[in-house]
């Protein structure tokens, strides 16, 4: 599969020259007659945009020309919706579409506001995320391929049904990822870290990419491309690390490898959430940091990012004392307008993080969809109340407090996005866990694997005992298995005790009497450790169980090195 490799960067100056000649058509004349969308049913008209190739920002260019004010509206907004299929949901689903958005299913949603695109939600029990994860609507690989097929399906009777809808998701992979079942699932982000060769996470990212593809996700929300630099557990394994150049490596593989399978990446969360250790699902986190020390501590992978293609940033809810003091960089234009897009150069699609996060919701939907956007954001993710929000963003269009300029501006960037990702056929289910994307997988869960204290490989005496915190039964398993395989005897109880930690475990969670202790996320939980030996896999991964019992095996060598530091540990015992 070709590789999606055009550069925000470059396509800039001929975006701004479009969109320019667009405006001088328009901007004058708010109230000339638009057309009304086509009946429900009809085929979207003929229009230049709407023929296979071309240059995307010239195709979005004459689509926009096209279109009414309430698509403009429409196509910079991305909410969420209930139900596990486009147009059958559950009387509890139909409830809860109504109270978002007043209809019952998403096809409906889709249709009334002509939506740009649309997020799949969901949540497990380690997820960070989940206070923002209202419901969920992914389950398995063929009922998130039919929810697809059937949303691009109301997507394409719209005057914007030229361009491929968006449909995107959180598969950040680790304690973040959204589709879990029937997919090739990689190590975090951390552990890629821990890997330290961005071939590596180029390749695994394009494997799971092309899953994504299949399943008709056209989207990602990652990579995460914020820099460890705080304890922050709401980043945590999500990081590449706490070195902001070698993050800048990882965070550049990874874009590549999504965009190489047609997927389009989002670097998130800008500019930099970790940074802070504060949660801006619950508050608005202040970081105190110079706008110098940003600019060399978190500001390198983004701009890894910007350089290596990315098609989409995430803007975060965080306050920068430095630079725009009290005002969440969500709604700042000194941080997206002048900084993201004045000094980093990027001009592609810039997205909020949810609006229906804390920070977000001191204003209501409407106007804060309306101060995101005049801040410099092109696409409005998760509002609280969708049909608030398309009110409020049509009303300030019409009384003139959001510029038309900025209105166009923001859908031009979505459409060009769009037809970025046009005319690429979808991969078939079957590809899905693929051998040769659950190596690419396992390569890169091999290289992650750390000593922090003991020898530098040769295994565990058998036979072994696995224990692990409390809630991690499947886990345990996955690593019974695995040594098994690997030709360790496993017996309940009386071996050698390997003791595996996970995501939220302290001090409290670790085993006294363990001859190996295991972090399954960031290691700091390991400072308080007695075991012996020390070892880290940043994830609890099929493939980063493997990995971890053909180093308990003594079949593998533990390669990898601390991205964080871990106070009185090395970052690892092996030698270089």
């Amino acid at each position: 599969m070709a590789r999606v490799s055009i550069s925000p960067r470059r396509a800039g100056v001929a975006l701004a020259a479009l969109t320019a000649l667009l405006l001088s058509g328009c901007a004058d004349k708010p109230d000339r007659p638009r057309p009304a969308p086509p009946a429900s049913g009809s085929a979207p008209s003929a229009t230049p945009s709407a023929t296979p190739g071309g240059d995307p920002a010239a195709r979005a260019a004459a689509l926009v020309g096209t279109l009414a004010d309430e698509d403009l509206v429409g196509q910079v907004l991305m909410p969420y919706a209930y139900g596990d299929a486009a147009t059958k949901v559950s009387p509890g689903s139909a409830a809860g579409n109504r109270a978002l958005a007043g209809v019952d299913t998403p096809a409906e949603m889709v249709t009334k506001y002509r939506l740009g695109g649309l997020i799949l939600v969901g949540f497990s029990a380690d997820d960070p995320t989940s206070g923002n994860q209202e419901t969920t609507n992914v389950d398995n690989p063929k009922q998130v391929r039919e929810l697809t097929t059937g949303l691009r399906a109301a997507a394409g009777k719209l005057p914007t049904g030229a361009a491929p809808f968006l449909i995107g998701t959180d598969q950040e992979h680790g304690v973040v990822t959204r589709i879990t079942d029937g997919v090739t699932l990689l190590p975090s982000a951390l552990a890629a870290g821990a890997a330290g060769d961005p071939a590596l996470t180029e390749a695994a990212w394009k494997a799971a990419g092309t899953e994504l593809a299949a399943m008709g996700v056209n989207l990602d929300f990652a990579p995460v491309a914020d820099v460890l630099a705080t304890r922050s557990t709401v980043i945590g394994s999500r990081s590449f690390g706490a070195d902001p150049q070698r993050a800048a490596a990882q965070v550049g593989g990874a874009v590549r490898g999504l965009q190489g399978a047609g997927v389009a990446a989002t670097v998130k969360h800008f500019p930099g959430h970790g940074h802070s250790a504060a949660d801006s699902h619950k508050d608005l986190p202040v970081l105190n940091q110079s706008r110098a020390a940003l600019a060399a501590g978190a500001w390198p992978p983004f701009t890894a990012g910007i350089d290596a293609g990315a098609m989409a940033v995430m803007s975060a809810h965080l306050d920068v004392r430095s630079v725009d003091p009290g005002t969440p960089a969500t709604f700042s234009h000194k941080l997206l307008t002048e900084v993201l897009r004045g000094q980093l150069g990027f001009q592609g699609v810039v997205i909020t993080d949810g609006m229906n996060m804390a920070p977000a919701k001191r204003w209501s939907p409407g106007e804060a969809a309306v101060r995101a956007l005049k801040a410099g954001n092109d696409l409005i993710l998760m509002p609280p109340h969708v049909g608030q929000a398309y009110d409020g963003l049509l009303a300030a269009l019409r009384d003139g407090s959001l510029p038309r300029t900025r209105l166009v501006d923001a859908a031009t960037r979505v459409l060009t996005m769009k037809f970025k990702l046009a005319d690429r056929p979808t991969p078939e289910l079957s590809t899905l866990a693929a051998p040769a994307h659950r190596e690419a997988a396992q390569r890169l869960a091999a290289a992650a694997v750390t000593v922090l204290r003991g020898a530098c490989g040769g295994g565990v005496r058998g036979p072994v005992t696995v224990t692990s915190s409390g809630g991690r039964d499947h886990t345990r398993a996955a690593l019974t298995e695995a040594l098994t395989s690997a030709g360790v005897k496993v017996v309940p109880s009386g071996g050698t005790v390997v003791h595996l930690v996970g995501y939220g475990d302290g001090a409290g969670d670790l085993r006294a009497d363990a001859a190996v202790t295991v972090a399954m996320d960031t290691p700091y939980v390991l400072g308080s450790a007695k075991s012996p030996t020390l070892l880290v896999t940043y994830s609890s991964s099929r493939a980063s169980m493997t990995a971890l019992a053909g180093v308990l095996a003594g079949k593998a060598q533990p390669s990898g090195r601390s991205p964080v530091k871990v106070p009185g540990l090395p970052a690892t015992t092996c030698a270089a």
